[in-house]
């Protein structure tokens, strides 16, 4: 289990050579997937999760036969129409992916199922999804404020729509694309600009053809998932603490092996580049629909820059860490365009903002980003308020830190990196766990 409290100590440097755990978004795509394939699907490499480990547990509660040892998950396809209704409410925790995914995937089944999750997942905006699904025929029941729990009510035919989104988002066009499979007609996702697009590669994968032309993603009804072997890569969210890890500590020499770099994800990797960041990217290959590479990083000197709006959707979840980095950097780092971290886990802006100034940090936060101006890391009390990329990515600040560290509100770590404090420990992170 993972502590509530992380204690770390100042100083240190990351060396060796590690494996972070299997990528989330692709874990939960490959249960989903499965389920509603014919025939069987077998995972590799999933990530044992709080959050995946809720979307396994829905699926089971639905009828679905899933077997599963450590990593490896063995899926025995109830095809496109035989999920059964659970006999409760799907408790799906703290994972939003799964909430949103899920909302897609059952407003085309026969019958009705309502979604629940913590307090946090609770107060998250899901009228983002529920209003594009109710213009394809779904009924989705929400709060009045628009959060969960949702009943979505089965039976009701859906239809083939074309959908603008606002914000470049994975989860409503992957929401929008399942829903499609069973819809008449064809599903339409016309985003900004790019999101991640495991939904799409996978979807192929399993014999579903999707269209993209530029930012329009198109899938049709009617069709049929076949099952087969994926092979998830490790998390390229996972690893960017361990990248800003190594380097803002001198010394360090680090390297994370099979990580995905999957090019809607690699924007951790251009930004903390641009700001100097010595980070090689070497024996890159294909793992099923995925590339993968190991990436050998160094500690830099980094520089403050203006982050490029472009690069905002490709490295929306690995912000927290990138904000550590701007803090260690010479000069200002400015942020905007990024207003989809307020609805994250936490408020992303303004927790990281407050944690850093705790910390010693100017951090200016605005509607849709924040001002950091680079300086030294004093050490302190700070909360992660249940948000694990927060807390994990001021455990890493510790490594430049004048004094100790304590992060409270840590045990949400388990949802995405239920290792993270042994595997910081090796690396040369002076962390322990209360």
């Amino acid at each position: 289990m993972i502590p509530s409290v992380f204690e770390v100590l100042p100083g240190g440097a990351l060396r060796g050579r590690i494996r972070v755990p299997g990528d989330k978004s692709i874990s939960h795509r490959a249960l989903m997937l499965g389920a509603i394939a014919d025939g069987v699907t077998e995972v590799t490499g999933f990530l044992e999760g709080e959050d995946t480990l809720a979307t396994l547990a829905a699926f089971r509660d639905m009828g679905v036969d899933i077997e599963r040892d450590g990593d490896r998950v063995r899926v025995i396809g109830a095809g496109m129409t035989g999920l059964r209704a659970p006999s409760g409410p799907l408790d799906l925790g703290n994972s939003g992916t799964s909430m949103r995914l899920l909302c897609g995937l059952l407003a085309g089944q026969s019958f009705d199922c309502t979604l629940t999750g913590d307090a946090s997942l609770s107060r998250r905006p899901m009228r983002r999804v529920t209003e594009p699904l109710a213009r394809m025929g779904a009924r989705i029941e929400t709060t009045a404020a628009g959060t969960a729990p949702l009943t979505i009510r089965g039976g009701g035919p859906l239809h083939g729509t074309d959908h603008v989104l606002d914000v470049a988002s994975a989860q409503v066009k992957s929401c929008l694309l399942l829903a499609g499979l069973y819809a008449d007609g064809r599903t339409r996702v016309t985003e900004p600009a790019p999101s991640r697009d495991h939904t799409e590669r996978m979807l192929r994968a399993f014999g579903h053809p999707v269209a993209v032309d530029g930012h329009r993603i198109t899938v049709g009804g009617g069709g049929r998932l076949c099952g087969r072997r994926v092979e998830v890569p490790a998390d390229l969210s996972s690893a960017a603490f361990f990248i800003v890890g190594a380097t803002i500590a001198p010394g360090s020499d680090l390297t994370i092996e099979g990580v995905g770099v999957n090019p809607t994800r690699t924007g951790v990797i251009e930004i903390l580049r641009q700001m100097g960041a010595d980070i090689a990217v070497v024996n890159e290959r294909l793992q099923g629909a995925e590339p993968v590479a190991d990436l050998h990083v160094r500690a830099a000197d980094l520089r403050g820059i203006a982050i490029a709006p472009a690069l905002v959707p490709l490295a929306i979840d690995e912000f927290p860490a990138i904000f550590v980095a701007a803090a260690c950097a010479d000069g200002e780092t400015v942020l905007s365009g990024a207003a989809e971290l307020r609805v994250k886990e936490s408020d992303r802006i303004a927790v990281m903002a407050n944690g850093l100034r705790t910390l010693g940090i100017y951090a200016r936060p605005t509607p849709d980003g924040m001002v950091i101006r680079g300086g030294a890391f004093t050490g302190g009390a700070v909360d992660s308020h249940g948000d694990h990329r927060i807390a994990m990515a001021l455990a890493t600040a510790a490594l430049r830190a004048e004094g100790p560290m304590r992060i409270a509100d840590c045990a949400n770590v388990a949802t995405s990196f239920p290792g993270f404090v042994d595997l910081a420990r090796t690396t040369g992170l002076r962390i322990e766990g209360r």
